[in-house]
C-alpha cells in the first residue's frame, strides 16, 4: 500500500513540476532583477530543480523503508 502512495506522490510532484516550470509562472520571474549577482529568471529555475529532486528524494527514502 505504501508503495502505490509514494507513486501517488510523485505523480503529484511530477504535475507540480510542469506547472511551476511553465510558461505563465515562468513570466513571473522574467524581471531584470539580479539576485546574489545572477538574474532572478535563473535563481527561480534552479530553485525549483532544486527543490523538486528533494522532494522526490524526500518520497523516495521514505517509501524505501
Amino acid at each position: 500500500m505504501r508503495k502505490g502512495l509514494a507513486g501517488q506522490r510523485l505523480v503529484a510532484v511530477f504535475i507540480a513540476g510542469m506547472l511551476l516550470l511553465n510558461y505563465p509562472v515562468l513570466s513571473l520571474f522574467d524581471r531584470p532583477l539580479v539576485v546574489f549577482g545572477l538574474p532572478l529568471l535563473h535563481v527561480y529555475l534552479f530553485s525549483v530543480w532544486l527543490g523538486l529532486i528533494g522532494v522526490v528524494a524526500w518520497i523516495v527514502e521514505r517509501g524505501a523503508r
